[in-house]
């Protein structure tokens, strides 16, 4: 937690200094600290990783849709993916001191919650500006982080995204939580298992079907990297 802090206070300064740079590089740049951070809890935390169904990810646009059980994900995904991420999240992230400074410096899609139904269309507008700049955006479908063994409530924001865009979602299972809880200042070493699904469809599909086939394939995969958290049930 300490080198996360110092890291993140001299890390927000380098991002000021690329923030000329061409896109790709000032992303690049702002990455590192994503790299350093997982490095560091390697190898002071002892938490390792490892992917499963990497060559799943396609070589075109995508909407990632996630699991997510832990901060480790936000960090890992944004640096280890073929293509950089465009994460939507809340606004008030950006007022966060050097980290949201750092943020701001990359084409994320902030959203307002105050504007309602018009949230949504902003979040469509920018998404095909990503898409199409080569971007694949990245979106947790139950929203908040789960512990270990369960499941939030699917919310079809992503697949609404896809259906919109017809652009095919990407499901990703992982177990972070086993290794980085949810609100635990304490790490526990082991390896976390990044699962990668094959890209589904959006074509004729409703967000709502579209959201049943990801949660299907994310939960029941969560049962093959994580049996014993599901074993009571």
């Amino acid at each position: 937690m300490l080198l996360m802090v110092v890291a993140t206070v001299i890390w927000s300064g380098v991002c000021m200094l690329a923030a000329p740079l061409p896109y790709n590089k000032r992303y690049y740049v702002t990455s590192r600290w994503n790299v350093f951070m997982i490095w560091c809890a390697k190898w002071i935390c002892g938490i390792n990783y490892q992917f499963k169904g990497y060559e799943n990810f396609p070589d075109s646009p995508a909407i990632i849709l996630s699991k997510h059980q832990s901060a480790w994900e936000t960090i890992f995904l944004l640096a280890n993916l073929p293509r950089p991420l465009v994460f939507v999240f809340k606004k008030e992230i950006l007022y966060i001191p050097f980290f949201g400074w750092g943020i701001a410096l990359l084409r994320m899609i902030p959203i307002d919650r105050k504007q309602g139904k018009n949230a949504f269309k902003s979040v469509v507008a920018h998404g095909k500006r990503r898409l199409k700049d080569g971007q694949w955006i990245i979106m947790f479908p139950e929203g908040t982080r789960t512990r270990v063994g369960s499941q939030g409530k699917y919310k079809s924001g992503g697949t609404r995204l896809a259906v919109e865009t017809n652009t095919p979602v990407v499901p990703i299972a992982l177990n972070s939580g086993e290794c980085w809880p949810k609100n635990s200042f304490i790490k526990r070493p082991g390896t976390i298992t990044v699962s990668v699904g094959k890209p589904i469809s959006a074509e004729g599909r409703t967000p709502d079907e579209l959201m049943e086939q990801v949660e299907q394939w994310i939960e029941s995969e969560m049962r093959v990297i994580s049996p014993h958290a599901y074993s009571a049930g």
